[in-house]
């Protein structure tokens, strides 16, 4: 899907991306961290073709993006970390607007905002967007993204500065649309998303790669995590009590994504989430720790 040979970025000099070497399989989710100004934005950037790279190679679906990238972006969704939406249209008009744009047949379009509308649990489709939650303004942007079908989404912090509960259901949700189908290039600051969703996961680090691998092979390597989950209910429940919540610890991601899906669909109250230390966590500490 993706395959990126000796990448480098410059501005005015400086390297932002250093002699990147990655390769994105068809039908993965793939995950990118490192610390801000480690060079993720930028990787994005010239996969999708906004960017073009001072030097190296980047093909997607077998495209050159260096030359022959206007083709190629009609099977992308770009999803940059801000994302400002047209705050004189409702969410309808807005997202119309942009399948205009992706030249879609109106009845086709029609079809398609009602999908995504109802899939993305956004019932608020009369609002002007100025008018909705960042959780909200965050779905009509993923939304957006999608209107043309895109085989490759590309996201830029997708869930960033979002409540615990409207984070964890955009991250369920673009693993489902994994499920469809579509291959996923993610960058993230939460690493419980990304140990959660990620096949694999490229650590970046001053502009360069230092680690590419696996989420089960980094779990081996690394040791074990726990999460706990702490909430209220106005159910009996069988877990542990700590005054008037419930405390629920595992390690493994599965049991505390259900358990999360369990709280959103029943309106309980997420009081909170932590990990200590995931394995993902224990090697990003360690490997950013390194001058």
């Amino acid at each position: 899907m993706i395959k990126i040979e000796s990448l480098t970025k410059q501005y005015r000099g400086n390297p932002a991306v250093k002699n990147l070497n990655l390769e994105v399989k068809d039908g993965e989710i793939f995950g990118i961290i490192g610390h801000n100004g480690a060079g993720k934005t930028t990787t994005l950037k010239m996969i999708v073709g906004l960017l073009a790279p001072t030097s190296g190679t980047i093909e997607v679906m077998g495209h050159d993006m260096t030359k022959d990238s206007t083709e190629t972006k009609r099977y992308i969704g770009y999803l940059p970390e801000e994302s400002p939406l047209y705050e004189n249209m409702n969410v309808r008009e807005y997202l119309m607007f942009f399948s205009e744009l992706y030249k879609l047949p109106k009845a086709q379009a029609r079809e398609r905002i009602d999908l995504l509308l109802n899939s993305l649990k956004l019932p608020e489709q009369e609002k002007y967007t100025d008018e909705l939650s960042k959780g909200m303004k965050r779905k009509v942007a993923i939304a957006r993204t999608l209107l043309h079908d895109p085989q490759l989404l590309v996201l830029d912090e997708p869930n960033s500065g979002l409540d615990p509960l409207t984070s964890f259901f955009i991250i369920d949700y673009l693993k489902k649309l994994n499920k469809e189908g579509k291959t996923i290039v993610i960058s993230a600051h939460n690493l419980f998303h990304v140990e959660y969703i990620c096949d694999r996961v490229a650590v970046l680090k001053q502009g360069e790669l230092v680690i590419c691998d696996t989420i089960e092979a980094m779990r081996e390597t690394f040791g074990k995590r726990e999460y706990e989950i702490i909430f209220k209910a106005d159910t009996d429940l069988d877990y542990e009590r700590k005054e008037d919540n419930y405390v629920f610890r595992a390690a493994d991601v599965a049991q505390i994504a259900s358990l999360l899906q369990k709280i959103s669909e029943n309106n309980w109250a997420l009081v909170d989430l932590s990990v200590q230390q995931s394995a993902l966590e224990e090697m990003y500490v360690d490997i950013m720790g390194k001058e």
